[in-house]
């Protein structure tokens, strides 16, 4: 008989071992703010898994954006989806919004949850096309023009607009939410309140804070990857998940005007030390720049005819070094790149900064000018080379150095080599040369 009982507690305890697989625990918050792009996927994910390591309650999304890119948006979603741990979107504080991207975010998680006064909707995607923030300016009609029906929508648009649809009405059937009002934002790009959105079923329960979302929470059934489970989140531990040194870094790198300018110094630092050999800063600079711009621009909707512009606005600005095109090629690379730059990103969420496309107009067309006045330069000097001509040549050193180092000698840098110590800036005479690295010697500053 004792061991009948013991039997019927193992079962009893195993039939519930789903709905108590999340009884003990703590509760991870991420504060997401802004629009979602690839600093908040990263976040996000790195602390779903985070919440799955260490056996995590809840993962809670204190949410306030206006929406954000698609692939990062779509990548969150996964990360939801596959998700062992229950996943809380929380539209939190008073005043904020889960607009687009948020709104699908919130019909993908486990718990949806608002605020008061706070909305979501507008889930309709942006049209890319175009400069960002610049509609078509309207068209002056004649007098007693007889109004016209709107046109019909584009093959693309509808085919965005579908899938959108789809995607939005297949997660909302899968949480079991209103499934018709979530095509209705994506189609219509209608707003609800949090009040309102409860009496629809678009989200499940309203909460004034955390404390408040926590308490109601306790007790609730919710269905994961792993089985149903049973919430207890009355008098748990609350641990927020903040930025770390990884994602302040992709936030800076992944600024579309950072980027941009990273890609610049890295091309110009690569033009720069192939120009002048052995100069080795400028050459390192320029990879290490070049390499994440190339990062970002993965983790970025890049526009690659943009990209290809630049790559080749710049291709034929060095080009016109080296080809008498009386400044055809300089210009047409200039014009180039600078469309390049401006259609670079595809998303009203990325826009880089006029300013930025003026500063970098410049500084091409300096470039450039200086590019022409050097082979103008060049073309009027005699052509002479050889030991001989640099022999008995003046140069000046550009560090101190006893051994190996470095001269400017007739506008070039050279790698050198000295019996004596030479001091910074002091003068050098070259005597010879071996295996292109100049043999000098340190002269008296007159």
């Amino acid at each position: 008989m004792h061991y009948c009982i013991r039997l019927i507690v193992l079962l009893g305890a195993l039939l519930l071992l789903p709905l108590t697989a999340l009884a003990e625990g703590k509760v991870l918050v991420i504060h997401v703010e802004g629009a979602i792009g690839p600093v908040t996927q990263d976040l996000i994910v790195r602390g779903i898994e985070r919440a799955e390591a260490e056996s995590a309650s809840l993962v809670v999304l204190e949410m306030d954006t206006p929406g954000g890119l698609d692939t990062s948006m779509r990548n969150i979603i996964s990360a939801i989806l596959a998700s062992r741990v229950p996943v809380a979107t929380f539209v939190y504080p008073s005043g904020s919004r889960a607009a687009s991207a948020g709104t699908y975010i919130i019909y993908a998680s486990h718990i949806a949850a608002m605020a008061p006064a706070t909305n979501l909707g507008s889930a309709t995607p942006i049209q890319i096309g175009g400069l960002p923030g610049m509609p078509n300016p309207p068209q002056p009609e004649p007098e007693n023009a007889q109004p016209k029906a709107e046109p019909p929508p584009d093959t693309m648009e509808k085919k965005v607009v579908n899938d959108a649809a789809a995607y939005i009405r297949g997660l909302a059937e899968l949480r079991g939410r209103n499934a018709e009002w979530a095509e209705e934002a994506v189609r219509e790009a209608v707003n609800l309140t949090g009040s309102e959105a409860l009496k629809k079923d678009v989200i499940d329960l309203v909460a004034t804070d955390l404390d408040d979302l926590l308490r109601q929470l306790n007790g609730r059934e919710v269905e994961t990857t792993a089985g149903k489970m049973l919430l207890t989140t009355a008098n748990v531990a609350v641990e927020r998940i903040e930025p770390d040194w990884r994602s302040e870094l992709l936030g800076i790198i992944t600024n579309p005007n950072i980027a941009l300018i990273l890609m610049m110094i890295g091309i110009y630092g690569l033009i720069i030390e192939f120009s002048n050999p052995g100069f080795i800063l400028p050459g390192v600079t320029g990879a290490i720049c070049l390499l994440l711009a190339m990062y970002a621009f993965q983790m970025l909707p890049v526009n690659y005819v943009g990209l290809a512009l630049i790559i080749v606005g710049i291709g034929f600005m060095v080009t016109e070094f080296f080809v008498a095109s009386g400044g055809v090629l300089g210009v047409g690379g200039l014009i180039a790149f600078v469309i390049g730059a401006v259609i670079l990103f595809d998303d009203k969420y990325l826009a880089v900064s006029l300013p930025l496309f003026a500063g970098i107009a410049l500084v091409a067309g300096g470039f450039l000018l200086w590019m022409l006045s050097r082979f103008t330069s060049l073309r009027h000097k005699p052509v002479v080379s050889g030991q001989e001509y640099l022999a008995g040549q003046m140069g000046k050193a550009t560090e101190a150095f006893s051994g190996k180092g470095h001269v400017f000698v007739n506008g070039e840098y050279w790698a050198a080599h000295s019996a004596s110590p030479v001091h910074a800036g002091q003068p050098v005479e070259v005597l010879g040369v071996h295996d292109m690295v100049l043999e000098v010697q340190a002269k008296e500053k007159s």
